[in-house]
């Protein structure tokens, strides 16, 4: 009998084929306490531990150095080096040996009891992508359990274990996938993946999308509820797995799969093609990245420019590499150069530095918890607070800006106060640059709508900046006080409230007004399902990632806005505009 798992559909394609499954949950260890004399060799076999897995991690990493992009996304590496921090954290390493010391666990469940204890910290995250990284120290504690049973748990040894037989694709089923096992996916058998746990922000999914794999996380039990050489479907566009189908359930996805791949296919002939809708309007289709070698896939997608290129990555993780607390503007500067020249001659909007107390630097950590990190001192906030940081990563972008064409974008401005005092600290790094005689160029200015107070406020920022760019993901989070990864109201989480819509609509009106671009930048834009309300509400800049691009300029060329203009405003009138949308 056929049975369905639900999961998050995060990487698109169906595939049909045989499960392999990646071993059980290594967090199910023994608890016992251990003897008082026994303490110093469970530390010891803590210390083993971890210098094997280290010296797996170094290993992989090696080996992604010596691969091209097309082997080894850009991810790979930062997903890596993540892992090599969560493994050499002192605090982590301080409470497992607290555990041992003066509870005496074994070794085992220390390292489980303190993965708990920070689990509960990372569940308490405001920010949805900080929160899965608790998915992270995960991986680790497995790879550190393993290495202490002197087991494997490299995708390598299960390949070894599972050959391909025929031509029947091979599924991996897991409870997680680290990054060195993606790297190996990659150069692997296998036609797609599941795993029990994840979401649409994890390191997982984001590695698949950047591959292009069939997948689905989030799968709850999917490896206690799949057995090896079972039949298993992945349907990556519905977020579904199916285990065992009828071979008329087969024969439908397999027709599916057939047009998938067609789709793709004439998906591709639109990379050159001019986004314009029937109706002539130009619509200018741009790229969401966060590292500067993520222009390469930009340019591949048929991007006309960078829309938002989120700098904070630069900053992060950096105590780990042996890197100083913040980039300086020579490594600032080098990173924005090269992805103003990876865009060749096509405009890059660098969003300046989003971090805060949601998002914390190394070097800003400590001091008292913050009891709602999503209200406080962040994004420009926090940038106009620490001046010294943030004329650095002006002047850097300047210098870059001799380069090409480049914009810079505030983040989370709400107040006319902060419009003044960013654009003064913008023309101080000017000044600086000028007197030291370093070479740089002009920029444009506009501001992130990230808070319903900007929304409303559009017509007056505009007076101050050259563009504005509308954050959706955020805009709706604050508009309607709700926290999307909270399980108890992310169903609040609505994209299409009518107070959202309004918010936008305001924002596109106020730029249209005095002939200002206004761009979406947020999830949103990616959409598919809402691309032809957008362009009637008359969106003509969106900004998103590589691999939706394709998609929307489709949907794009089959639009007139003429006929979408008059929908567009009868949804916004509505009560409920999402059973418009669902009608249309």
């Amino acid at each position: 009998m056929s049975v369905a798992i639900h999961g998050q559909a995060v990487s698109r394609g169906v595939v049909i084929g045989r499960a392999v499954v990646l071993g059980a949950n290594h967090l199910d260890v023994r608890h016992y306490l251990i003897e008082p004399d026994a303490v110093t060799d469970e530390l010891l076999r803590l210390g083993r531990a971890r210098d094997a897995v280290a010296q797996e991690i170094n290993a992989v990493k090696a080996h992604v150095a010596t691969l091209g992009a097309a082997d080894a996304p850009t991810e790979l590496a930062a997903l890596l080096d993540v892992q090599l921090m969560m493994l050499e954290d002192q605090a982590m390493a301080d409470g497992v040996r607290q555990w041992v010391i003066e509870r005496r666990y074994n070794a085992e469940w220390a390292l489980t009891a303190q993965l708990d204890a920070i689990g509960r910290q990372f569940d308490e995250m405001e920010d949805p992508y900080l929160r899965e990284r608790k998915a992270d120290v995960g991986q680790v504690v497995e790879r550190l359990l393993a290495a202490l049973k002197g087991e494997s748990l490299s995708l390598e040894h299960v390949v070894k274990e599972h050959p391909q037989q025929d031509d029947t694709p091979l599924i991996l089923v897991a409870h997680d996938l680290s990054p060195s096992d993606l790297l190996q996916f990659k150069q692997s058998v296998f036609s797609g993946f599941i795993t029990d746990v994840g979401g649409k922000t994890s390191h997982t999914a984001i590695v698949a999308r950047s591959l292009d794999i069939p997948a689905v996380v989030g799968a709850r039990a999917a490896s206690q509820l799949i057995q090896t050489d079972d039949r298993v479907v992945i349907d990556g566009d519905a977020g579904v797995v199916v285990v065992d189908p009828s071979d008329i359930l087969c024969d439908e996805y397999s027709f599916k799969q057939r047009q998938g791949v067609l789709e793709r296919e004439r998906l591709g002939r639109l990379r050159n093609t001019p986004s314009t809708t029937l109706d002539g309007e130009a619509v200018q289709l741009l790229a969401n990245i966060e590292l500067p070698s993520d222009t390469e896939a930009a340019m591949a997608a048929g991007a006309v420019g960078v829309g938002l290129f989120r700098s904070e990555f630069l900053f992060m993780g950096r105590a780990k590499r042996n890197l100083p607390p913040l980039p300086s503007e020579d490594e600032q500067f080098e990173a924005y150069k090269e992805a103003v020249q990876g865009m060749a001659g096509m405009p890059v909007t660098i969003r300046t530095i989003d971090v805060g107390a949601d998002k914390p630097l190394e070097s800003n950590r400590g001091g008292q918890e913050k009891l709602n990190p999503a209200l406080g001192l962040r994004a420009i906030r926090w940038s106009l607070a620490e001046p010294t940081m943030f004329l650095t990563q002006l002047r850097a972008i300047l210098r870059a800006a001799a380069y090409g064409q480049v914009k810079v974008m505030f983040p989370m401005v709400a107040h006319l106060s902060e419009v003044r005092q960013a654009l003064q600290l913008l023309e101080k790094a000017r000044e600086q640059l000028l007197a030291q005689g370093q070479v740089f160029g002009d920029v444009k200015v506009g501001a992130m709508i990230e808070v319903p107070a900007a929304a409303v406020m559009a017509p007056l920022f505009l007076q101050h900046f050259d563009f504005l760019s509308i954050g959706t993901n955020d805009l709706i989070q604050y508009t309607l006080a709700i926290d999307r990864v909270d399980e108890d109201v992310a169903h609040l989480y609505d994209a299409m409230h009518p107070a959202v819509l309004r918010l936008i609509a305001q924002t596109l009106d106020a730029g249209r007004a005095v002939g200002k671009e206004v761009s979406i930048c947020g999830e949103m834009a990616g959409d598919v399902g809402l691309t032809a309300l957008l362009l009637g509400m008359g969106l003509r800049q969106f900004s998103m990632h590589p691999t939706q691009m394709l998609a929307v300029k489709q949907q794009v060329l089959r639009s007139d806005t003429r006929q979408l203009t008059p929908w567009a405003q009868e949804v916004l009138a509505s009560d409920e505009p999402q059973a418009m949308l669902s009608d249309a």
